[in-house]
C-alpha cells in the first residue's frame, strides 16, 4: 500500500493574536484523494492549536496523547511539548507514528517531533509539511513587510504554498487564539 503525502500547516503569531492554518488535501501515491481533511483543531478548553502533517491515525493518536499531556501539566505547553517528545522517542509503539505537530498557545508555539525535537521558532512563525518551507517563508515576509493580522498571514501564506507545492490545496481550515 502506498503511504499518504501532503499537508501544510502553519502557525503565526502578531500581536496578541496567533492563527494556524492547514490546507485540506490527502494525497495516496500520485492522487489526490480528498481536498477537505481538517488538519487543525482547538484543544484543551480552546486555548491551544494543533496542527499536524503526516499520517493522519499516527497524528490522532498524537492529539489525544498531547491533550492528555496538557491536563496533566495543566496547561503548561512547554511541559506538555517536552514530556510528549519524550514519551514519543523512547515509546515502542509511539516512536513508530509518523507525524508532526505544530502547537501554540498565547504566548508559545512548538514544532514537535518524534526524534525528540521540541522547537520554538525565534520569529513567531513555524510550519511543517510539504508545503512548510513555502509557507514559513511567506509567513515570514507578510508579517515583516505589511500590516496584516495572524489570521490573515496564516491563510494568505498558505494559498502562496499551495501554488507552488503540489501536495498542498488551496481548502484552508484557520483556527484563531484572540
Amino acid at each position: 500500500m502506498e503511504n499518504f503525502h501532503g499537508t501544510t500547516i502553519v502557525c503565526v503569531k502578531i500581536g496578541d493574536r496567533v492563527a494556524m492554518a492547514g490546507d485540506g488535501q490527502v494525497t495516496l501515491g500520485h492522487a489526490a484523494v480528498k481536498h477537505s481533511a481538517k488538519k487543525v483543531r482547538k484543544i484543551y478548553e480552546g486555548k491551544v492549536l494543533v496542527g499536524f502533517s503526516g499520517a493522519t491515525a499516527d497524528a490522532m493518536t498524537l492529539f489525544d496523547k498531547f491533550e492528555a499531556k496538557l491536563e496533566e501539566y495543566r496547561g503548561n505547553l512547554r511541559r506538555a511539548a517536552v514530556e510528549l517528545a519524550k514519551d514519543w522517542r523512547t515509546d515502542r509503539i509511539l516512536r513508530r507514528l509518523e507525524a508532526l505537530l505544530a502547537v501554540a498557545d498565547k504566548d508559545s508555539m512548538f514544532l514537535i517531533s518524534g526524534s525528540g525535537d521540541v522547537l520554538e521558532p525565534d520569529d513567531n512563525v513555524v510550519a511543517v509539511g510539504s508545503g512548510g518551507s513555502y509557507a514559513q517563508a511567506a509567513a515570514k515576509a507578510l508579517s515583516r513587510h505589511s500590516t496584516l493580522g495572524a489570521r490573515e498571514i496564516a491563510e494568505e501564506s498558505l494559498k502562496i504554498a499551495s501554488e507552488i507545492c503540489i501536495y498542498t490545496n488551496d481548502k484552508i481550515t484557520v483556527e484563531e487564539l484572540a
